[in-house]
């Protein structure tokens, strides 16, 4: 976007990082939110979010006179919904300004209480804030709780590097276009599966643009995802005779072979140049046969497991491993932007399913150590926050250790990550250190954890309920 004369209390379309341009007005910042160094910017507020950021100038338009090209260009009920509040607002201003000034009391400290709390940025003095991406910086600050699924715009740094290990290349792919967006494809993308994981995914690949059609075993789901613009299939057969690349993410490798081979399954509507995308975590041989049987009818096949959990999902920050038809990887570029902060291509398939429960061996055994930790403080006569508040102080400080101590301080267990999908995780890596006879013994003894909390009921809790295993 141009750089134009813009002023306080002025109508505009602003790019915010790898979102599309949203109608906004320049406002007023709390008092004590500081502008970002460098070059000038704007604070704005958008309509019809609870969004607002720092926009630098370059990256801002007027509103009346690029409003009939924005609306060409841009799709998505949440989008109209965006413009009709504009229009509204002007209907009712006839004259008199009204006062969009952010309340004082929405101050940075709010903001980490609440659904970003993972976004820290604190700045002092002496430290000059530096933009996290070249092309723009921007603080969100969002008022208000939102639903599980959610839109979230956050900064993103992100590096491109690339690495050669034997005959596996790995990859990663920058998360954002060069200039901070994302221009989506042009086929048409199928979604089967709308549980914890799909259903973040989807929200942003409908947010970026993407024409999807989606479907899930229980039908309901796909509800609020229609109402945001996508479009509903009846069959998981329908759904990729009907789309140009149908991405998958089911629980476990039944359901994954149960949803391809099945009736009306995934098989039934792949012919030649169709495209499946596995993004199901599970083993190696699982994905193999799936692989086998898709090509067998002509179509193309990647595998694409994510890591991370149901918030990551919804902010668009999974890290994607894929590995397969290095061309689909290729064509499935926009989608991935929109869905991970980071993207790895691994070779031939197989070595996403391999490497993928690795991770998750080695996050699921962490835990299960970070919950001994706790039970065994709290039987010596230790304050278990004071051993939390250690720890942040030391080099095992994460976001990952500080939620799940917090879920457990609490007595929280809402799933962000099901315990019995970590359970099933640690089993299928023990399988692949068995099948290369190599030692697990961490993850065996973890897994006898996990077992011991599904046992107590604790299957459809967050992975941090294994911590009921240690006091029961």
């Amino acid at each position: 976007m141009a750089a134009v004369s813009l002023r306080l209390g002025d109508l505009v379309w602003g790019k915010l990082g790898r979102y599309p341009p949203w109608p906004g007005k320049i406002v007023n910042p709390p008092k004590d939110l500081k502008k970002p160094r460098g070059k000038k910017c704007f604070f704005v507020k958008f309509f019809g979010t609870e969004d607002h950021a720092w926009i630098k100038v370059e990256q801002l338009k007027p509103y009346h006179a690029h409003k009939e090209e924005m609306i060409k260009i841009n799709k998505g009920k949440r989008f109209q919904q965006a413009v009709d509040a504009v229009e509204e607002f002007l209907r009712r201003a006839k004259g008199k300004d009204q006062d969009l000034t952010i309340p004082e009391s929405s101050t940075v400290k709010g903001m980490m209480a609440g659904p970003m709390a993972t976004f820290k940025w604190q700045p002092t003095a002496s430290e000059p804030v530096k933009d996290a991406d070249p092309h723009f910086h921007h603080f969100l600050l969002s008022q208000t709780e939102k639903p599980a699924v959610c839109y979230q715009a956050i900064t993103k740094k992100l590096k491109i590097c690339e690495e050669e290990t034997g005959s596996t290349s790995i990859q990663a792919a920058d998360s954002t276009a060069v200039n901070g967006s994302i221009t989506p494809t042009d086929k048409k993308i199928g979604f089967l599966g709308l549980g914890l994981m799909g259903s973040g995914i989807v929200s942003n690949l409908l947010k970026m643009g993407h024409t999807v059609t989606v479907w899930n075993r229980t039908a309901e789901k796909c509800d609020l995802f229609i109402q945001e613009g996508a479009r509903l299939g009846r069959t998981p057969a329908e759904v990729v005779s009907t789309c140009d690349i149908t991405f998958a993410c089911v629980s476990d490798p039944k359901a994954a072979k149960d949803l391809v081979l099945g009736p009306s399954g995934v098989l039934q509507g792949i012919r030649p140049g169709k495209c499946y995308v596995d993004m199901s975590t599970v083993d190696a041989d699982t994905v193999t046969e799936l692989a086998q049987v898709i090509v067998s009818r002509g179509g193309r096949f990647l595998e694409a497991p994510v890591s991370g959990n149901q918030q990551l999902s919804n902010d668009g920050m999974l890290v994607i491993l894929a590995a397969g038809d290095r061309g689909l990887y290729e064509d499935c570029s926009s989608c991935f932007q929109a869905m991970g902060k980071t993207s790895f291509f691994l070779g031939e398939v197989g070595n996403a399913a391999k490497m993928m429960l690795i991770v998750n061996m080695v996050q699921g055994s962490f835990m299960a150590t970070i919950a001994e930790g706790l039970t065994l403080a709290q039987v010596t006569g230790q304050s278990q926050q004071t051993l939390l508040d250690i720890l942040n102080q030391g080099q095992l400080a994460s976001i990952f250790l500080d939620q799940k101590c917090q879920n457990i301080l609490q007595g929280n267990f809402k799933p962000d990550f099901y315990l019995k999908y970590i359970q099933k995780d640690l089993r299928l890596a023990i399988a692949l250190g068995d099948a290369v006879n190599h030692p697990t013994p961490m993850a065996a003894a973890a897994n006898e954890v996990y077992k011991r909390a599904k046992a107590l009921d604790q299957s459809d809790n967050d992975m941090s309920a294994v911590y009921r295993a240690y006091i029961h």
